[in-house]
């Protein structure tokens, strides 16, 4: 769950800061381990998609990159900030980039900092700079982010790409279907009715659905427009993407590579985290916005599991939250002692089996794709060349 905090600190500055908890007294905790006395706290929805950057043109991924890059070759952090600052040409950005030096020379961590920011640095970029200030390991901290956008990155244009091609095949095909039924089906019409004959009842039909539209023309195309942008509108709501997705979610074959999917995500976050020293429990709380409703139950029972003693594959797999290989994987990880890394391991698996399905179902659904809209377009051409047909024939 999200919170976010009214606080002060002792030389009495009022800070509002955003995080995510398992609950508001773990968030409270949160914000006192860094020194701040909570005012007010209020907890806002959770969001189910990857940190992005909403409503901002800041490019979070690539103002990561270039701090690492300067953190590396040995500047210290307000001048590599500094840096960046000289060389950023857009406005927005230059303010963001002046309040943070701003906080900085005040004698804020950088954690604190950005927490200005929530539109534009998510609460996982936030709690990864939170433990490297522990550990004083901000280069590997940011590395780790780096590293997980890009391969998040990697996996949404892999199902972009997937989709590209049937998106071309229906649209092309509907093109040219309404080309079909809107001007040349009409000529048809004319010609069929100027003849006289006796057509057959489906070309009647065509031909009858042929005069409607050149009647009504304009009619039709505003009907249609409306329908378009409403339907628009409706899958732009949120409750309507909730409905939507539950009813995905209970396909089982859709809803099995959604379950993945998320985990996948959650994994790779989870890991991250724990790589960078946050507590298992914390952690668990910062990445329960990602899981759909149903999962993120589960995810606060598994929590309270591990805050009860139980071990981490236990409570994963007791409540619903891995697979046979993953908790193989997790029982290797706390033998080990290598969680984080061992979860990370977990995501790329997942990840590997999204791409395979997704590969699997692009290859059979094209040609059947394809094949439809070939005999809807075919289905069209004969049904209004029938009557030829039959005229030859009546002839010979």
């Amino acid at each position: 769950m999200r919170f976010e905090i009214k606080a002060v600190k002792n030389s009495g500055e009022v800070t509002l800061l955003a995080l995510e908890a398992l609950n508001d007294g773990e968030a409270v905790n949160q914000v006192k381990s860094q020194g701040y006395t909570v005012l007010a706290i209020k907890q806002k929805s959770s969001s189910l998609a990857l940190p992005t950057l909403k409503h901002s043109r800041f490019q979070l991924l690539l103002f990561t990159q270039e701090l690492l890059s300067l953190l590396e070759a040995g500047l210290a952090l307000v001048e590599a900030i500094e840096a960046l600052n000289e060389k950023e040409p857009r406005p927005e950005s230059r303010r963001v980039l002046e309040r943070l030096i701003q906080r900085l020379y005040e004698g804020q961590t950088l954690s604190v900092a950005l927490q200005q920011f929530p539109d534009i640095f998510p609460p996982l970029y936030l709690a990864t700079v939170r433990a490297s200030e522990k550990t004083g390991d901000l280069e590997d901290a940011l590395g780790r982010y780096v590293a997980y956008q890009t391969q998040a990155d990697v996996v949404r244009k892999k199902m972009i790409n997937a989709s590209i091609y049937p998106a071309m095949l229906v649209t092309v095909g509907g093109l040219v279907l309404v080309f079909l039924l809107s001007y040349v089906v009409p000529r048809f019409a004319h010609v069929y009715e100027a003849m006289g004959t006796e057509l057959p009842l489906f070309s009647r039909l065509l031909l009858a659905w042929g005069r409607l539209i050149e009647a009504h023309a304009v009619t039709l195309l505003l009907a249609l427009l409306a329908v378009l942008g409403g339907s628009v509108y409706l899958f732009s709501l949120a409750g309507v993407k909730r409905w939507i997705g539950t009813r995905l979610w209970k396909i089982p074959a859709i809803g099995q590579r959604m379950r993945i999917y998320q985990l996948a995500r959650f994994y790779r976050m989870l890991g991250m985290l724990l790589t960078g020293g946050t507590p298992v429990v914390q952690a668990l709380g910062m990445v329960s916005g990602l899981l759909q409703a149903s999962l993120r139950e589960q995810l606060l029972q598994a929590a309270r599991d591990i805050r009860e003693g139980r071990s981490i594959s236990r409570a994963m797999s007791s409540n619903g939250l891995t697979t046979s290989v993953a908790l193989r994987m997790l029982r290797v990880g706390e033998r080990t002692g290598q969680m984080g890394g061992m979860m990370e391991r977990i995501a790329s698996f997942y990840e590997e089996e999204m791409a395979q399905a997704v590969e699997r179902f692009t290859r059979l659904f094209e040609p059947v794709l394809m094949a439809f809209i070939g005999l809807v377009i075919g289905g069209v051409v004969i049904l209004m060349y029938l009557p030829v047909f039959e005229l030859a024939g009546s002839i010979q």
